[in-house]
């Protein structure tokens, strides 16, 4: 593929590799020219040819919302190890949660920390071989992807000290005996990488995969994957409403929506957005639950319809949904942010949950 020259796609932070390319393949055959000499503050390497200019712009502007944020947030939470939902507090998150009190925001939001707190040694019994005979099948299936998950961080390669990969490889297993209907499936790594990046703590960690994947998002990672096809077909229908311009384009030129934004989903933005982006979008969906997923989808779309309605085939459109999350526009995490929330118009719980409904019978008698 072509590389874009212009200074907001080179300033992605962290670029990182194709989902499928990670999964199916370690870094290989990287030339010299490709290889990094920096890294990020969440230990992704830098390609040689980053813009620090245009990033150091960008971040100069984002670092002072950034100790604004700090400051209120430590004068709201004033040493509490807890967090009580309210108007103000969602307005605190939706502008933002400062890294230092993210893992106790997102433990408190999702009701991870009140899941920890009644099931104390529950998660080191899961690991415990002497109370737990792991599965062979979900032994191998986690570490075949060990070396795949994050192959630009640092902290997840075998040389690193600590390494990520057996705090990694400790969450998925604890999480595969801990919902067998699951297991263990390929994207989930990803998901609990940057958990783990994020709280530095794998029991905390293994909780809040207990919340997005028992809670806020059930059945995106069963076999069948009924969650994840039903939302994808959700999305359809607010496209539909929201912007009929791509939804015409999609059914002219057949484009299914699994095509175009499966990766979105099922990762949750990672190897989509650029890291800032991707962490400020789990702030919301830690504390308002999964329509903060339809809100960002629709955001892109919306942002990028004129070129989807002039796309003249199938690769056309593709290539419209790959540049949608490129670009100074996702760049700037916090506008972008603010973009979410009004961009789409109202998107209540009770019209998802009504669509899902629909969606959801609509599958199943199309797969029975």
């Amino acid at each position: 593929m072509e590389k874009k020259n212009n200074k907001a796609n080179r300033v992605r932070s962290p670029q990182l590799r194709s989902l499928n390319s990670t999964i199916n393949s370690p870094r290989s055959g990287s030339s010299a020219k490709e290889r990094v000499h920096s890294v990020d503050p969440y230990g992704f390497e830098r390609l040689e040819d980053f813009d620090y200019e245009s990033y150091e712009e960008l971040m100069s502007e984002y670092l002072a919302v950034l100790t604004r944020r700090s400051i209120r947030w430590s004068r709201l939470l004033q040493g509490r190890g807890r967090l009580e939902k309210s108007i103000k507090v969602k307005r605190y998150v939706r502008k933002g949660v400062p890294n230092e009190h993210r893992g106790l925001v997102w433990m408190s939001a999702s009701g991870a920390q009140e899941h920890l707190e009644k099931n104390p040694g529950y998660y080191h019994s899961l690991l415990d071989t002497t109370k737990q005979q792991h599965d062979p099948k979900l032994v191998d299936s986690i570490r075949t992807d060990l070396n795949r998950t994050f192959p630009d961080n640092i902290q997840f390669r075998k040389t690193s000290n600590p390494c990520l990969q057996k705090t990694l490889y400790n969450v998925l297993l604890a999480y595969g005996h801990h919902n067998p209907a699951v297991g263990y499936c390929q994207g989930m790594n990803f998901i609990a990488g940057y958990l783990i990046i994020i709280t530095k703590d794998e029991e905390k960690s293994f909780w809040l995969m207990d919340a997005l994947l028992g809670r806020i998002l059930p059945d995106y990672y069963t076999p069948a994957m009924l969650g994840l096809k039903m939302d994808q077909e959700v999305l359809g229908e607010l496209v539909r409403t929201k912007a009929p311009v791509v939804w015409q384009a999609m059914g002219q030129h057949n484009v299914m929506w699994t095509l175009v934004v499966s990766r979105w989903f099922i990762c949750l933005y990672i190897d989509v957005l650029p890291v800032e982006t991707v962490l400020r979008i789990w702030d919301c969906l830690f504390y308002e639950g999964s329509k903060i997923l339809f809100r960002v989808a629709l955001t892109l779309i919306r942002n990028q319809q004129a070129e989807v309605q002039q796309a003249g085939s199938l690769p056309d459109v593709c290539d419209c949904f790959k540049h949608m999350t490129r670009g100074p526009d996702v760049e700037d995490c916090h506008t972008f942010m603010q973009k979410i929330f009004t961009e789409p118009g109202s998107l209540s719980m009770a019209t998802i949950t009504k669509l899902r409904e629909t969606c959801r019978a609509r599958i199943i008698a199309e797969e029975s």
